[in-house]
């Protein structure tokens, strides 16, 4: 039997950073150095466990582990981390396991300092009242800058980094400065053992063996295997299998107490039975009220996924069933396509999730995958007053009902040297963009932007590094709606409309677009034996065409000499053929072709 141990010798914290700035490698070293894996377990990256974490190199699934320390001070101490993602379109994952903490360790990397994504995130650790210790990562290197660094953390972010840690994950130094630091600066947790149960639900995943996995923050209350537990918002009950805490596998123990951070199973056959920021508590004698939970998160970019072989729609169905248990920021509905049957109509927190909820379903469930545009959602106000969501270009109403169109607006924060400041101004005037401020944080600049989200979700991010040869950072927050003139653009390959091609746009940069996609679509799409004209139109007037030739058999080659009636004759019948060809042929466009048509701006 396990003692509870005290709520003053536990400690809550999370790794908070901008990209590749040595999150995960700090999370190896702190694990490494408590001897809670033995050495020959020990690989880099411990806690990104999906495949896909490992070969991109960044963190996705926001992890946990327990680890045993013993302080100079001769006492023992339990601390819970939480390693976090630093890609802006996993803050979602972040926002979760800020609720579930109490401190955050700030890494900075001290040869780059201060990015867009430090920013964001420290302002959520900011939000969630942590205390804050800032740690200057990779020291071990020549670029090395600690005393500038420090002053741009308190220029830009205005937290006192005097004593901030002096640290390089990968050699080791600092290590145990820091787990020092994370006893003495950072707050114990709060709660009282006696009172009703209250568990925060942080997480939930599935496992094939165990069911449903619930990962859990005890506020107040013991929570013990064989309890009868009941869900507070959907009102579901259980009784509790098997309880257990992460070092990082599952190590089952008997009981959880207040502050601690583990995990339950109760064979819950179903993720969506278990919702992120539930209120876990025991059926008999339980809590009056649930704890706040967290704010449901709002996707800001659609696409359709749809089987390449429709025979895999069920398996399709099934494999995006289980994701959505493992993601709570990902939304999907069934839709219809003319041109490529059943699919879902999925929604994303940007395109770095959507490329990896993609990749997912390819590798973990071997489904081939066709994708279609990714848009937003707009705003479409009719003349008799109702406002409709748009999610698809291809569902927008007649226009003669309709009053005014509204896009999503991001105010965007980018931070890059001086040198490059004049592309990235070009680049944001290009997509729309409204300049909001522009201030110094010593040779970089932060420029903040008020961009059209439908301007940014295609390559945005790609032409940003490439214009400042990768040194750029970004961070955008939706700020709201706003009206502009937008038109739908449609594709026609053959006269036939091409819904997964269909994009909303802005009415003066339809023309350009149109154009750009067009002689796209011609080097893409394979030459047939009839030619192809291809279209882009806004309702019944093209704006722009290009005509792709047909493959040419040459049916004079047996005619030698002789009277040129007999070649004109087998030309005409020839092209009679091609022009019944082109009324009932039907024109194969490859998936690359709609990839590619998509990758705008080359």
């Amino acid at each position: 039997m396990q003692i509870m141990t005290p709520l003053s010798h536990i400690r809550n914290f999370s790794i908070v950073a901008h990209i590749d700035h040595g999150k995960s490698t700090l999370a190896d070293r702190l694990i490494q150095s408590t001897g809670t894996v033995q050495d020959r377990d020990m690989k880099e990256q411990l806690l990104d466990a999906m495949d896909i974490e490992r070969e991109r190199g960044i963190t996705i699934k926001a992890n946990t582990v327990r680890i045993d320390y013993q302080a100079d001070n001769g006492q023992k101490y339990v601390l819970n981390l939480i390693d976090t993602p630093g890609h802006v379109d996993f803050a979602y994952e972040v926002s979760r396991s800020m609720r579930a903490v109490e401190g955050s360790l700030l890494v900075v990397d001290s040869t780059q300092g201060v990015e867009a994504q430090t920013l964001a995130n420290v302002y959520q650790a900011i939000d969630a009242n942590h205390e804050i210790v800032p740690v200057l990562n990779k020291i071990d290197l020549p670029a090395s800058e600690p005393d500038r660094v420090r002053e741009q953390i308190e220029d830009v972010i205005g937290i006192d980094a005097r004593d901030a840690l002096l640290v390089s994950a990968k050699t080791g130094i600092g290590i145990h400065e820091t787990l020092e630091a994370i006893v003495h600066r950072l707050p114990a947790p709060q709660g009282d053992a006696t009172a009703p149960l209250k568990a925060m639900l942080v997480d939930s995943w599935y496992d094939s063996y165990l069911g449903v996995v619930v990962l859990v923050r005890i506020m107040d209350g013991v929570l013990r295997k064989g309890d009868q537990i009941k869900m507070m918002q959907t009102g579901a009950r259980y009784g509790v299998d098997r309880i257990g805490v992460f070092r990082p596998a599952m190590q089952p123990v008997d009981e959880l107490g207040p502050g601690e951070i583990g995990f339950l199973t109760a064979s819950i056959k179903q993720v969506r039975d278990t919702r992120v920021g539930d209120t876990i508590t025991h059926e008999k004698k339980g809590a009056d009220k649930p704890l706040p939970g967290f704010k449901p998160s709002i996707p800001v970019v659609f696409c359709g996924l749809f089987p390449v072989d429709s025979s895999e729609f069920e398996d399709l169905r099934d494999a995006i069933e289980k994701l959505a248990l493992n993601d709570a920021s990902f939304t999907f509905e069934m839709e219809t396509s003319a041109a490529l049957g059943f699919g879902f109509r999925c929604g994303f927190l940007g395109l770095l999730h959507l490329e990896v909820i993609r990749d997912r379903i390819e590798r973990e469930y071997d489904i081939d995958l066709i994708t279609t545009a990714p848009s937003v959602v707009y705003h479409v106000h009719m003349k008799d007053g109702e406002m409709r969501e748009l999610h698809n270009p291809a569902d927008m109403p007649d226009l003669t009902h309709v009053a005014h169109m509204e896009e999503p607006r991001i105010k965007a924060t980018i931070l890059v040297p001086d040198e490059y400041l004049g592309d990235v101004l070009k680049l944001c005037q290009d997509r729309r963009g409204i300049q909001q401020e522009l201030t110094y944080a010593g040779s970089r600049a932060m420029v903040v932007y008020d961009l059209p989200l439908n301007e940014v979700v295609f390559d945005f991010y790609d032409r940003l590094k490439s214009v400042t040869k990768g040194y750029a950072s970004f961070d955008y927050q939706l700020i709201g709606y706003r009206q502009d003139n937008l038109v739908k653009m449609q594709i026609l390959v053959n006269d036939e409309p091409v819904d997964a091609l269909s994009t909303m746009v802005h009415r003066d940069r339809a023309e350009l677009r149109g154009r750009a996609m067009v002689e796209k679509l011609k080097d893409l799409i394979p030459r047939h034996m009839f030619k192809i004209p291809i279209q882009a139109a806004i309702g019944g007037k093209v704006i722009a065409r290009e005509t792709l030739s047909a493959l040419r058999k040459d049916v004079t080659a047996k005619c030698y000499g002789g009277d040129a009636t007999r070649k004109r004759k087998l030309l005409d019948k020839q092209k009679a053929g091609k022009k019944k060809m082109r009324q009932f042929g039907k024109v194969d466009i490859p998936q690359e072709a709609f990839i590619s048509a998509l990758k705008m701006d080359s």
